[in-house]
């Protein structure tokens, strides 16, 4: 064959006679070698890399799937390839040939046949770690594991808030507060895009419910989207340096997410200096002219879904179409590819082959159960009686089959499931703890049927046992929000269209008052839960989703094998419906002109906001975590701004482990504004978590930037479209939850120093 004829694909890219490409010389910067691709492009190929596609990955051939663009092997354009990532790398764009049906291509978005990959804890747990290096290990295993997979972009971090606490996707997301976010989503993009992989903040932006999520139009205020909603995105952008952004289904204002120019343009372009690409969710997109100009630049996933009216709007005779009516612009096509190539350039997805590789399940496994007791939140333990004594004789483990005999890894369906690797389950994982402490304790497993109809045999193993584990909580998914968030409202499962789970309070109740003084209550959530029982039962340990490691995290957990330390990224309430948003316009919405409308009327009061505001006593109040060991917090000290009103504020404080055991405490930073600036009573701008040995004490230094991304010290002025600094009184307040702030000092900003 000769060269010449013809270019030879490998490692090195597309070679000619006189050499690489020029979009293949790695020495190029990552825009020209962008610029230099798109040149040499047909329109019908610039049409085709717009938009996914179903089927087999030529470059894989045993993997089928429906999260890839293929490439074009002429122009030494791989195939880029698309995975989810809120509890591990699901929905991976590879199915073994011999469960993929290629007449059903949407089969491959939910078979349970997808490859298999560490099922990690939930986002919410690694928020409750309020520790940003629990996020960067989250991000190194979904990087590791995509390169294991050879993937390419991860659909993550999930930065949308718990505005409500039903919502079906709570767990996928780091919590109610905008700056708690945003830090862990930072972190979780740099560990991603360390490692080659391009990260995905979504979805921009209030993709806040699941009711009527493609049809929902969103009235909120311009001051409370920024300060609220738009801010861990900002983060993710300025700080985080994210490359690609994904559009959400929902309207805001009256304009479709994926056609906001505003957003996407003025704002995430303009204002922040994003520099990557947009992509939309999958079926997000409604039409060609507005999202192209508006700023969005690759549809997903690329296949029509008739039944549901999904389908795909960016197809060739369209794109065509709106060209020869003058509607776009090729200038317009070739911007959107310039964006995406140029990322996937800078992250060397040109440069290297695909190529599965073995997952080390053995490491990333340790590292799941790392993070998911970092997470785990102990809201009660009267009398010490966690962690659990080894000498125990005989343990009764009681719950509904879900939370007590299965490894809880996500729930029922939606894109961020994760085929495990591997699961340890409740049982199995009180067994592994108990030999490595040498105890030679029984466990005796009662599984509650869904209507309680055996709950007297599980009444008689408590009150035979010497301490009992009840494990309940509330899962949640993809496309549905719950119905409460009360124990008894039960887990709707897609597959089987029922109702489990259900009865869960009498269970507990029941239960408890068979072996008062020795009942442990582990809770398996979605966000919070409401727990009327909670005078009954002497210890509870919150364990959110915990993933393939389930057992295990927990059972060493409750035998204190690791010290609880993870604090609360959720405000749990007292009674139903005692959150924000819990009117009808509010949340599900109402029906204007039409069409499903929200009103994000409560504004800037969203979680424990909402609770200062309104002076209402939660259950637990947000940033709240018990540990084995007591901490006290004193000498606090803050440095005044300096002249210029650019050096960071200084907060010093000292922490002491005034108990025997060694845990960690995290301090955490609220400020309240200027009273003229009618704000919420305080907001979280700073945290850092402080690992202790019995006794010890440190002295904590925490740097707060007023000009960093969060805006620790402004507020969003309308009028001239920026972040402001207003001159007057701002008090510091520090303490170990947001209703515990012992500590406190007064530091004032004059007009010289204000923006």
């Amino acid at each position: 064959m000769t060269v010449g004829l013809s270019l030879i694909l490998g490692a090195a890219g597309a070679v000619s006679e006189t050499g690489p490409q020029p979009w293949m010389i790695k020495t190029t910067a990552p825009e020209i070698r962008a610029q230099a691709l798109i040149s040499a492009m047909t329109t019908e190929q610039k049409f085709q890399q717009l938009v996914g596609e179903a089927g087999q990955v030529p470059e894989i051939p045993e993997c089928y799937g429906a999260r890839h663009v293929p490439g074009v092997p002429e122009l030494a354009i791989p195939t880029l390839r698309i995975t989810n990532g809120p509890v591990g790398v699901g929905q991976n764009d590879c199915v073994p040939a011999e469960f993929a049906d290629p007449s059903k291509p949407l089969s491959f978005l939910t078979t349970p046949h997808s490859a298999k990959a560490t099922a990690l804890p939930s986002a919410m747990a690694i928020a409750a770690s309020f520790d940003p290096a629990v996020a960067a290990q989250f991000g190194d295993v979904l990087a590791t594991e995509s390169n294991n997979l050879a993937l390419h972009v991860m659909e993550g971090p999930g930065v949308n808030l718990a505005r409500n606490p039903t919502l079906g996707r709570n767990f996928e997301y780091f919590g109610e507060d905008p700056y708690l976010s945003g830090r862990m989503a930072v972190a979780e993009i740099k560990a991603i895009q360390s490692k080659g992989v391009i990260a995905m903040a979504k979805h921009l932006v209030a993709n806040d419910q699941e009711v009527n999520r493609m049809t929902i139009n969103e009235i909120i205020d311009d001051k409370t989207l920024h300060e609220i909603y738009l801010l861990p995105f900002e983060m993710s952008v300025k700080e985080g340096e994210v490359a690609s952004v994904m559009c959400s289904y929902n309207t805001v204002n009256g304009s479709g997410m994926c056609a906001n120019k505003h957003i996407l343009t003025d704002v995430l372009r303009g204002q922040w200096g994003f520099e990557g690409y947009v992509q939309s969710d999958f079926y997000a997109v409604h039409d060609v002219t507005k999202t192209m100009l508006a700023g969005m630049d690759h549809e997903m996933p690329g296949m029509d879904f008739p039944a549901f009216g999904a389908i795909t709007h960016w197809k060739p005779a369209a794109l065509q179409k709106a060209l020869d009516s003058r509607e776009i612009k090729l200038s317009d096509i070739d911007t959107a590819l310039l964006r995406r190539y140029t990322q996937m350039f800078k992250f060397g997805i040109f440069d290297r082959p695909l190529k599965q590789t073995p997952i080390d399940q053995k490491r990333n496994g340790d590292i799941a159960r790392s993070m998911g007791e970092q997470g785990a939140v102990l809201l009660k333990n009267d009398k010490q009686l966690l962690p659990l004594s080894k000498s125990i004789k005989n343990i009764a483990l009681i719950g509904k089959r879900t939370y007590v005999d299965t490894a809880v890894t996500g729930c029922c369906g939606g894109s961020s499931d994760v085929i495990p690797l591997y699961t340890v389950k409740p049982l199995q994982g009180m067994k592994n703890t108990l030999k490595a402490l040498g105890s030679e304790a029984s466990v005796n497993l009662v599984i509650v049927d869904n209507e309680n109809s055996n709950l007297a045999e599980a009444v008689a193993a408590a009150a035979a046992a010497d301490a009992v584990v009840i494990m309940a909580g509330t899962l949640a998914e993809e496309g549905q929000d719950r119905l409460g968030i009360s124990l008894d409202a039960g887990d709707y499962i897609n597959t089987t269209r029922q109702y489990i789970n259900k009865n869960q309070t009498a269970m507990i109740s029941a239960i408890a008052a068979a072996k008062p003084s020795k009942t442990v209550l582990v809770l398996k959530d979605n966000a919070s839960a409401l727990l009327p029982f909670l005078e009954s039962i002497p210890a509870v340990l919150e364990t959110w989703f915990p993933g393939q490691e389930d057992g295990n995290i927990v059972a060493n957990l409750l035998f204190g094998v690791v010290n609880p330390s993870g604090k609360l990224p959720v405000t749990f309430p007292m009674n139903e419906g005692e959150w924000p948003a819990n009117t009808p316009s509010q949340y599900p919405g109402v029906t204007i002109n039409g069409k499903p409308t929200v009103s994000y009327s409560e504004g800037l009061n969203i979680g424990y906001r909402w609770y200062d505001t309104h002076k209402i006593q939660p259950r637990f109040p947000f940033g709240f975590g018990l540990s084995y060991t007591t901490f006290s917090l004193s000498n606090l000290k803050v440095s005044p701004l300096k002249s210029d009103g650019k050096q960071p504020i200084v907060v010093s404080l000292d922490v002491t482990n005034t108990g025997s055991v060694s845990g960690a405490e995290v301090p955490q930073v609220y400020v309240g504004m200027p009273a003229v600036l009618n704000q919420p009573p305080k907001r979280l701008i700073a945290f850092d978590k402080v690992v202790l040995a019995a006794g010890e004490s440190k002295t904590v230094t925490i740097k707060i930037d007023p000009l960093a991304s969060s805006h620790p010290l402004s507020t969003w002025n309308v009028a001239t479209q920026k972040w402001l600094t207003t001159a007057g009184r701002y008090t510091l307040m520090v303490g170990n939850s947001s209703a515990a702030l012992n500590l406190s000092q007064t530091i004032t900003v004059d007009e010289s120093l204000a923006e």
